[in-house]
């Protein structure tokens, strides 16, 4: 298991959200694609301030689901910066999830999503990172 999982959240908040009976699979747990969906939104926040531009993911992978989210769990996404190409950056995600009447977040799934940073007509162009903070 990951190492932050024993340690708590590791990154920039991106987002948070808390889970609601819409969300849900027919077993009554939370959908892994809307799980998988915010994470993307949380990602492309982070990576278009990351590029200073419009971004679009290309992939993901190395997803890991750990843990069911359920309904009313409050769902938080970190992120962190793993690479910067000439046109993409990878993102390694975080999702942790707090319980009700729970002190600590656990962490529910992480992976890595790629971004291409692109211009106002939709083809790639060249990340330009920001040397300033991302956390707001």
């Amino acid at each position: 298991m990951n190492e932050q999982a024993n340690t708590g959240p590791n990154g920039d908040l991106c987002i948070r959200t808390l889970a609601m009976p819409a969300d849900t699979n027919a077993n009554g747990d939370i959908f892994g694609g809307w799980l998988l969906s915010q994470m993307d939104v949380g990602g492309g926040v982070f990576a278009s301030k990351v590029a200073k531009s419009r971004t679009v993911t290309v992939a993901i992978e190395a997803m890991n689901f750990r843990k069911a989210v359920y309904v009313g769990d409050l769902v938080s996404v970190y992120a962190n910066l793993v690479r910067v190409g000439r046109t993409s950056l990878t993102v390694h995600l975080e999702a942790w999830a707090l319980r009700r009447g729970e002190e600590h977040p656990f962490l529910v799934t992480d992976g890595n999503f790629t971004y291409v940073s692109i211009d106002e007509h939709g083809r790639p162009q060249a990340v330009r990172p920001t040397d300033t903070a991302i956390a707001t």
